[in-house]
């Protein structure tokens, strides 16, 4: 059983998911440079988590493996990389089954705990593939789901075959953030950005996971809080994520000062072991912590501000390392939300 994408809801897989919301301008370029025999040999998609980075590339590794002649009459006609989800090459990759692509992700290891990173020897099977023989059509294809998973090995062992590709070989990689791809595997790719989702492609996106209406209140509630990704208003429906995102604004909004009351009820709803109510929590403060950073950044740089700025860049670097903390060594959560909006409330006082 592989990993679960940060882009992937039980409901629909990258693998699986046969429709794509947004990014239309970046799909047809992908299909002109594969119509018009240009495809180069690897892409790096970059884009924020939870907007549809690996869909596109399962979509396009799904296209390129179903019609394998980029001259045929049905892609010199197509308007998208879509396939029906029953042709057969669309079918072996649901399953997993298809020899001719290659996934490389986050695996378990041993005592069954997924790896923080993308084994080296699972990138270097990459050589291996690349060297047999291709199957029907003769591409060989590989997505790395995400390249800021690797480390320095694994990043050296993918850039042996960026830099020998075989004939009709395609990499596509997945990542979170270019600035984290080594420069080394970053010039070898076109760049291909993808942007945050709007607002209604989120619902539409989440409705189609949960197969409910796009208007449905809590649907359009989360699409509206979800800067553009996907998987964070999926991330937002499981649960009471809601909620405790609107408990946590709450108390945002009133800082520097503090609700005990408030803080008491926040820690009690988020204890226990389930790690969603916390990462709910916790991703609504980052995003609160970033829009401030931004705005206070683009403000001049007297003394106060720049004070001000400090200590919300101390305070977020602070309350990211407790609640890693919290949940390498099991800590009580409680504890954790005060200390979190204490913190906050010593960056915004003065």
């Amino acid at each position: 059983m592989s990993p679960q994408s940060d882009e992937e809801t039980e409901a629909s897989p990258p693998r699986a998911t046969s429709v794509l919301f947004g990014h239309a301008e970046a799909e047809a370029a992908l299909l002109s440079a594969y119509r018009g025999g240009r495809i180069p040999h690897a892409f790096l998609i970059v884009g924020p988590k939870g907007i549809g980075k690996a869909t596109l590339a399962y979509r396009l590794a799904r296209f390129v493996l179903a019609h394998p002649d980029p001259q045929a009459a049905d892609v010199t006609k197509a308007t998208s990389l879509a396939v029906d989800p029953d042709h057969p090459v669309a079918r072996r990759i649901a399953a997993q089954a298809q020899g001719d692509l290659l996934i490389l992700e986050r695996t378990p290891n041993d005592k069954g705990v997924l790896r923080q990173q993308i084994a080296v020897d699972d990138v270097r099977r990459t050589v291996s593939f690349f060297g047999s023989t291709a199957g029907e059509g003769g591409w060989r294809i590989a997505i790395v789901d995400a390249v800021d998973e690797l480390n320095r090995s694994g990043a050296n062992a993918l850039l042996k075959v960026l830099e020998e590709p075989p004939q009709r070989a395609l990499l596509l990689l997945v990542s979170h953030s270019a600035a984290r791809v080594p420069a080394t595997l970053r010039s070898r790719c076109r760049i291909v950005t993808l942007r945050p989702l709007a607002e209604a492609d989120v619902a539409a996106a989440a409705a189609t996971a949960m197969q409910a209406e796009p208007t449905d209140a809590e649907i359009a509630a989360a699409a509206a809080a979800a800067e553009g990704s996907v998987a964070r208003a999926l991330a937002m429906l499981d649960g009471d994520a809601l909620e405790l995102r609107q408990q946590a604004l709450d108390l945002l909004a009133r800082l520097p000062a503090l609700d005990t009351g408030a803080l008491h009820a926040l820690g009690e709803a988020i204890s226990g072991t389930d790690p969603q109510p916390l990462a709910a929590v916790l991703d609504t403060v980052n995003v609160w912590l970033s829009e401030r950073l931004v705005q206070n950044g683009g403000e001049n740089d007297h003394g106060e501000e720049l004070a001000r700025l400090n200590r919300l860049a101390e305070a977020s670097e602070r309350i990211n390392q407790a609640a890693r903390d919290a949940e390498t060594y099991n800590l009580e959560r409680k504890p954790l939300v005060f200390g979190v909006f204490g913190l906050l409330a010593e960056a915004t006082r003065g």
